[in-house]
């Protein structure tokens, strides 16, 4: 069988450095090709020079047998082939219809003829959203529906996913995979790239895995264990990816919850942790867990109950207050909450506390540039400058400079809400490695996770919650999946009181 895409021997260099180097890779009618491999290897270069942004320096691009020479991204377009990035390409002032046309306006089309095929792509994803609602005030995932609908009205027959699901919510990933298997009925070849080796087993048909930028060999899910698939990745299997554990002594107690209630559903929570100890939240998305990072970190009001920080009281107005107390806060959004993209790193890096780069008020760059250097290395950030903007790094770089401005604050207790989400497996194996020196160095660190396996390899034990309640804990010996999905979907038994230390 002809494929439908074939990108034989392609060399990319910048700088002189090869991005990619005499790279294959072939897609099918009908297929879902996963390309996975760590930040750096190759993936977006490849998908970049598929979608006309690139020229390669040798190798060409084939269409059902037939070369293709593409002069930019609106030449790839036409010929059936969209690339929908991380980042998405919407002009969020303009309507839902308005972008999915953009730049391909049907000549003659009136205004209703055009909200009404809008619709009409729309629905055939299985979405109801309106045509002429702005593109600002959609969710992120009808923001994906339109990036999709854009493509179809383009009557693509290659379509690249890059990081898709990253910043989904479950329900809404699961929704998301359904319609690449509707596209695939369709005969739409689908590149899918991600970090959540979960949602790749699940609907890929082949796997392609990079390193480097080359690639190291084409698989398929069913012949090719996840552990072996990660040493490809990486060069070393899963259980090495969490690292040796330091010896930690689990000292006083931190933080106490008794009761805690807020108004967004979460109700009698209770809970302690203790210096040097790794306590995860596990549950499913929507569970309550984020809520009750953000009210301890003083981001939501409390309704009631008590909260007790290193033996006194605390109920932090704000998360300055919080921070002054001696807590931190990794959020979930990483670039909406966590940094500040287009401002230097340096900056990004030191803003939560200012006091050891000033003196009587003064900004003194020299001690700025030390401590960020410091920083710089006992996180082992890759960049340019500390003076480049965060967007400049890759996302495991980008997470590393969200702790560093925490390390930079020293906080006795920190929680870090999805702290890998969209990070490579290599990037994921050097923050496991920081969040067990934090526990090392006497902190108390509360971990989020939707990945199980993260729960599993980091934390000396997990409290689940569901709907609002924490309904149970599990320790180390009762490390299964099934166990912590059964615990956050039964509704809680009687539980002693002030919750287990």
């Amino acid at each position: 069988m002809t494929a439908l895409i074939q990108l034989q021997d392609i060399t990319k260099s910048f700088a002189g450095i090869h991005a990619l180097t005499n790279v294959d890779f072939d897609l099918q009618a009908g297929e879902v090709h996963a390309l996975c491999g760590e930040n750096g290897a190759g993936k977006s270069t490849l998908m970049r020079v598929l979608g006309g942004e690139m020229r390669p320096e040798t190798g060409r691009t084939m269409m059902l047998g037939e070369e293709l020479r593409l002069h930019g991204p609106t030449d790839a377009i036409r010929r059936g082939i969209s690339v929908i990035h991380q980042e998405m390409a919407l002009a969020p002032d303009l309507t839902v219809a308005e972008n999915i046309f953009l730049g391909a306006l049907p000549a003659g089309i009136s205004w209703p003829k055009l909200r009404e095929r809008a619709r009409a792509l729309i629905a055939r994803l299985g979405f109801d959203i309106a045509p002429g609602d702005q593109v600002s005030d959609l969710s992120v995932a009808h923001q994906q529906v339109v990036e999709i609908a854009k493509a179809l009205s383009r009557q693509a027959r290659v379509i690249v996913f890059d990081e898709p699901t990253a910043v989904l919510s479950t329900g809404d990933a699961r929704r998301l995979l359904q319609i690449i298997r509707d596209l695939k009925a369709e005969g739409v070849g689908i590149v899918y790239i991600s970090h959540r080796l979960d949602e790749i087993y699940e609907i890929a048909d082949r796997i392609t895995v990079m390193k480097d930028g080359r690639r190291v060999d084409t698989v398929t899910p069913a012949s090719t264990p996840v552990d072996q698939l990660i040493r490809m990745m990486v060069g070393r299997p899963l259980a090495q990816l969490f690292g040796d554990k330091p010896e930690t002594r689990i000292g006083d107690e931190v933080l106490r919850l008794n009761g805690l209630t807020l108004p967004n559903g979460v109700r009698d929570v209770s809970f302690a942790i203790r210096s040097g100890e790794v306590v995860g939240l596990g549950g499913l998305v929507g569970s309550g867990r984020t809520e009750v990072a953000r009210a301890i970190f003083g981001a939501d009001p409390v309704s009631s109950g008590e909260m007790v920080l290193k033996g006194a009281p605390y109920r932090p107005r704000n998360p300055r207050q919080a921070v002054r107390r001696g807590v931190g806060l990794v959020p979930e959004d990483r670039k909406g909450q966590g940094i500040v993209l287009d401002m230097e790193i340096r900056k990004n890096a030191t803003m939560a506390n200012a006091a050891p780069v000033t003196i009587a008020g003064f900004f003194r760059p020299g001690a700025e540039r030390g401590l960020v250097q410091r920083l710089i290395q006992s996180l082992r950030i890759k960049l340019g400058s500390m003076n480049d903007p965060v967007s400049s790094l890759s996302g495991g770089n980008q997470q590393k400079v969200v702790l560093a401005k925490w390390f930079n604050v020293d906080p006795g207790l920190i929680i870090l809400d999805e702290p890998t989400r969209g990070v490579d497996v290599g990037a994921k194996t050097e923050i496991y490695t920081l969040i067990h020196r934090l526990a090392a160095e006497g902190k108390a660190v509360i971990v989020i996770s939707s990945e199980h396996a993260e729960l599993f390899g980091l934390c000396d034990r997990v409290l689940v919650m569901g709907e609002g309640e924490l309904r149970g804990e599990l320790l180390p010996p009762d490390y299964e999946e099934e166990k912590l999905l059964t615990l956050s979907m039964t509704r809680r038994q009687p539980r002693a009181a002030g919750g287990q230390a």
